[in-house]
């Protein structure tokens, strides 16, 4: 059920802003932090830290802390009126659909990670003649004192008969790997540990596969460093995995302890490559026969180094075919022999267009290109001739990184669009894309919606695209809560059409939703990343205020009504647009967010984020790092937005201790009265692995502040 945005106004009688809190009583109030000062001085500079406590896990404090400010928190949230509709208008609007994550076709039978309708998980599940079969099914697993586990990753073997999965609980991504037996539903004996971002890559007979293991303890600054290519045969003991690849191994590959080792493997193919790869985009490539790789006795020829900037690579036989950015920032295709590799001699076989090529997928029929357009996606089939055939989509949206089987004819992909629901399309040998019904239709009512995509002028003049969803017939007069997330790191584009989803249930409140396309994001290729990295990161929270600063100028919402958000990386980018500009927005969503880069040596998902933001041993890497650090931009006295600041305490990406020094620091320092919230979920990370319900929970808690802030 819904309401209108009077009805509305109607329930939420004065809690209409900070004058909210008193009604639930005058004695509330959240923890304090102990305070106990930590000076660190970095080239001449000396900082503060005042919360370095939380840092330690282990201390005594933390946990009270994070259960203090929770319950606080829930006081608050929990008794906001107008709350448990929206809630019982997000399940539904969840609830009716099915996801399809993963998909693969293998020895003639097709492969599928999906959450069916109704339910709470992910599960893999196989297609034979028309019928699905549960393979997978990690609410199956039960453990005494643990919230849930989720399937972090799969593949199967090409002949179909494995499955080599990752399984972790309470959303650590702290994968383990097993192995099922496809036609008995039985696993294999052999599990192996430290396997998240295994990335199994299957021999041709299906007798084993190389996977990447990491070899650091879990919550330590070493989590992710020094980890191991290695080769598994089934059957054998995993103790025994010869490891193939590690720093030091090989006097003639040499690397760095962010780089992680992964062997990958190519039907039809005699060769193996070994990516090293980090944070960027692009990685190193070599390349070697692959009977010398499993002896043991690889001698790897260097195909490209990082300044080479490859970010796709094909393997077909004795050709390599490569994604190169260096010297066309939005992509172009080459080709070169794999038996004597030299870029020098590479053949463009697709030069660099107006559009971004973002990646390929090897199908029977040809070479399939997945390509963006300023958050619009394009595909389009490259034949063995050379011909480019562009293959036409039902809609502007976005596709997902294409499922193909080099032993087959097309491709099968996501395509989801802002009013569109998720859909598993196929496109066959003749480019004719159509929905394989693998996701059926939701019963969901989108007429009443309507989307817009524009650009706002930054302040250098840069054109900055932005996508807005609202309900039709909405009065441009400014007085429309309108909440407007940006992400802009790494070169993802992180917000391209999507279905709205969850959001219908903000939007139907009068609320209008947007994303802005800031950069540092990949929207328009490497330079839009360039443009928003390292010491030009201030441009990706400038380009969200220049953005939000337009909707203000066109009467899509005045300042008392917007609201900004973002998640994991983009807490820099809502974070800093909140400690620059506090009297732009009524409320802030940091959602996992990374607030305190500065301390990332302290966090296991640390130093391998070093070519994204730098390295604090350098000075140009503190600059940059210190100007995108929220945490210690903050200052007492300020009248700070409404924050709602959220963490799970199983992240191994952004760790808690973000969140939990950033709430802290503003409810010290803001001087307007309005609330800081710190959200905490105890048996969840980062999101990834995160329950359908737990999405809901807080879909509902996030959107019944917002209306509470803005309306």
């Amino acid at each position: 059920m819904s309401m209108n945005r009077r009805q509305w106004l109607g329930v939420m009688g004065v809690a209409m802003g900070s004058s909210f809190l008193p009604a639930l009583g005058a004695e509330l109030k959240p923890p304090v932090a102990k305070v106990l000062p930590v000076k660190d001085t970095y080239f001449g500079e000396t900082l503060t830290d005042p919360y370095r406590w939380m840092e330690n896990d282990k201390d005594p404090d933390w946990l009270p802390f994070l259960k203090g400010q929770n319950a606080y928190t829930r006081s608050i949230l929990d008794h906001l009126p107008g709350r448990d509709a929206l809630l019982k208008r997000i399940v539904e609007l969840s609830g009716d659909s099915v996801q399809t994550a993963d998909l693969q076709r293998a020895g003639g039978k097709l492969f599928f990670e999906q959450r069916v309708k109704g339910a709470d998980n992910f599960k893999l599940f196989l297609r034979e003649n028309g019928k699905d079969r549960v393979l997978i099914d990690p609410t199956a697993i039960h453990e005494v004192g643990v919230g849930h586990f989720s399937l972090d990753w799969w593949t199967a073997s090409p002949n179909g008969k494995y499955i080599a999965y990752g399984i972790s609980k309470d959303g650590s991504e702290d994968s383990v790997l097993h192995i099922l037996d496809v036609d008995t539903g039985k696993e294999l004996s052999e599990t192996i540990a430290n396997t998240e971002g295994a990335n199994p890559q299957w021999l041709e007979d299906s007798s084993g596969f190389f996977y990447n293991q990491l070899t650091g303890k879990v919550a330590t600054p070493e989590r992710y460093l020094d980890s191991q290519a290695r080769f598994h045969k089934l059957g054998s003991d995993p103790a025994s995995d010869p490891i193939l690849m590690k720093r030091g191994l090989d006097p003639k590959v040499v690397f760095e302890n962010i780089q992680a080792p992964t062997i990958a493997t190519a039907h039809g193919s005699k060769y193996a490559l070994l990516f090293l790869s980090d944070v960027r985009p692009e990685a190193r490539l070599f390349i070697a026969p692959l009977a010398d790789v499993l002896a043991g006795k690889a001698k790897w020829v260097q195909v490209a180094d990082f300044e080479d900037v490859i970010t796709g690579v094909d393997l077909h036989g004795d050709t390599l075919y490569l994604i190169s950015s260096k010297d066309a920032p939005r992509g172009k295709l080459i080709k070169l022999s794999a038996s004597a590799p030299s870029l020098a001699k590479a053949v463009e076989v697709v030069p660099q267009q107006s559009t971004v090529l973002l990646d390929i997928a090897r199908a029977k029929d040809g070479l399939y290109l997945r390509i963006l357009d300023g958050g619009i996606y394009h595909l389009a089939r490259l034949d063995d001739a050379g011909k480019v055939t562009p293959i036409a989509l039902p809609f502007d949206g976005t596709v997902g990184h294409p499922w193909a089987d080099p032993t087959e004819d097309g491709i099968y992909f996501n395509l989801s669009g802002w009013l569109n629901p998720t859909g598993v399309w196929r496109v066959d040998a003749k480019t004719a894309a159509a929905d394989t019904g693998l996701n059926p239709p939701q019963n969901i009512d989108v007429s009443g919606y309507e989307t817009k995509h524009a650009f706002a002028t930054a302040k250098d003049g840069t054109k900055i695209p932005y996508h807005l969803i609202y309900r039709k017939g909405l009065k441009l007069d400014g007085s429309h809560p309108l909440f407007i997330q940006a992400y802009g790191s790494y070169g993802s584009a992180a917000y391209t059409p999507n279905f709205a989803g969850r959001l219908l249930a903000l939007i139907d409140q009068g609320a209008v939703v947007g994303f802005a396309g800031v950069r540092g994001g990949g929207e328009y290729g490497r330079e839009w990343h360039k443009a928003g990295q390292l010491e030009n990161k201030p441009n990706t929270w400038r380009d969200l205020i220049a953005v939000c600063e337009e909707l203000i100028a066109l009467k899509y919402t005045a300042k008392e009504h917007l609201a900004i958000g973002g998640r994991s990386a983009g807490g820099i980018t809502v974070g800093r647009a909140m400690t620059e500009r506090p009297d732009l927005f009524a409320a802030v969503v940091g959602g996992v967010g990374w607030f305190n880069p500065l301390r990332y040596v302290a966090e296991q998902n640390g130093y391998g984020e070093e070519p994204e933001w730098g390295a604090i041993r350098e000075e140009k890497g503190y600059r940059a790092l210190k100007s995108i650090d929220s945490y210690h931009a903050v200052k007492d006295g300020t009248k700070y937005p409404a924050a709602l600041l959220t963490t799970g305490v199983s992240d191994p990406r952004v760790a808690p201790f973000h969140v939990g020094k950033m709430a802290a620091r503003l409810q010290a320092a803001t001087a307007s009265g309005k609330p800081i919230l710190l959200r905490v979920d105890f048996d969840a990370g980062h999101g990834i692995g995160s329950t359908r319900s737990q999405a809901d929970q807080e879909a509902a808690d996030t959107y019944a502040f917002l209306l509470w802030q803005t309306k």
